[in-house]
């Protein structure tokens, strides 16, 4: 299985501004569903659906209650099918994290790096997390050797940070 990230635009099956019940049917094509505070507005405690996929987990927020607002992935799992997360070609989550912040850089793209294990691409809206709570590759920095989740919102999602 292949995901795409399209920012701003959303990732494969998933396009920001999907109607929460095409969000829901969607997601459980791929497995298992989680709603979270269905149809909920409230700043701290909006929207979510989750796609869980014996590999992978999707999380696909609404932060208005009615329509995908970002779509975050986590690392895939290993198992029997191939699971493949990529951004212009580039495999998000078998690309060493620090070298994928290069190759991002490279294109002209502004990555920055606010508090430790998260950088955002601004203006396109990508956010990355090279965190972990379990037992995962390690660089030298002592830190995940890959990110663990990727995040793909409206193009000034990330504007604030700016600011």
């Amino acid at each position: 299985m292949d995901i795409e990230l399209d920012p701003p635009n959303g990732i494969t099956g998933f396009p920001l501004g999907m109607p929460a019940e095409a969000v829901k049917e969607a997601a459980a094509a791929l497995g298992r569903v989680k709603v979270q505070d269905d149809g909920s507005a409230s700043r701290f405690s909006y929207m979510k659906v989750t796609a869980l996929h014996p590999q992978f987990e999707i999380v696909l927020h609404l932060e208005d209650g009615r329509t995908l607002t970002a779509a975050e992935v986590w690392n895939p799992r290993p198992g029997p099918g191939d699971v493949t997360v990529r951004f212009r070609g580039v495999d998000v989550f078998r690309t060493p994290a620090l070298r994928l912040v290069e190759q991002l850089e490279a294109t002209g793209l502004t990555v920055l790096h606010g508090e430790p294990g998260y950088w955002t691409v601004p203006g396109l809206s990508l956010g990355l997390a090279r965190v972990a709570g379990h037992e995962v590759p390690l660089d030298t920095d002592g830190r995940p050797l890959y990110f663990q989740a990727v995040l793909t919102a409206p193009a000034d999602y990330y504007d604030h940070l700016t600011a």
